[in-house]
């Protein structure tokens, strides 16, 4: 498959990116590339468009079906397996939320948890305490409030987004509002 100057670039930016998502740079081109391929991309064409090993692909398939962010296709007369994105952008994009919170925020508000709940020893203790408290309070919103985002419609997320930078601008105005009638 011969990728144009400008899919070659998104598909290397996706390998930049694929760290700070949570996966390697191979596994973020794999991911890109399928994304803007209109039909499903067979394992050995995408070692030979990313000129990377057939096995770095497997182990690439692998990750990204235990993120959940691929799917398998046959071809009626072909016995190669096909893989394509599992779902929209949007499904896409949940997903990597979703496993980044199983794998990061949870593990850490178990952790909070289980050091809040114990007796602090001294005052150095008891401060640090506070501080987890604090880190646990937010992270808990957090995450909350992400469920609650990922429940919505794409539809209503879209419209929301939008009316992000708005509210922010109305709760300044009550702020001022309130602090005028003091």
């Amino acid at each position: 498959m011969l990728l144009s100057p400008k899919l070659e670039s998104f598909v290397m930016h996706c390998g930049e990116m694929g760290s700070r998502w949570g996966f390697n740079r191979t596994v973020g081109q794999m991911i890109g590339l399928l994304i803007v391929s209109e039909n499903p991309v067979s394992a050995n064409e995408l070692a030979e468009t990313l000129n990377i090993s057939r096995g770095n692909v497997s182990m690439g398939i692998k990750e990204l079906q235990s993120w959940r962010l691929i799917q398998v296709q046959h071809i009626p007369g072909d016995r190669k397996d096909y893989y394509s994105p599992a779902g929209s952008i949007w499904d896409l994009a949940t997903r990597v939320f979703e496993e980044r919170r199983k794998r990061e925020m949870d593990p850490t508000l178990s952790l909070l948890r289980s050091s809040i709940l114990d007796q602090p020893a001294n005052q150095q203790e008891e401060y640090a305490q506070e501080k987890m408290h604090e880190i646990h309070d937010l992270l808990e919103s957090v995450t909350l409030w992400a469920s609650e985002l990922q429940n919505m419609s794409p539809e209503k997320l879209k419209t929301l987004m939008k009316l992000g930078a708005g509210v922010g601008k109305v709760l300044d105005m009550k702020d001022k509002l309130l602090n005028s009638n003091k």
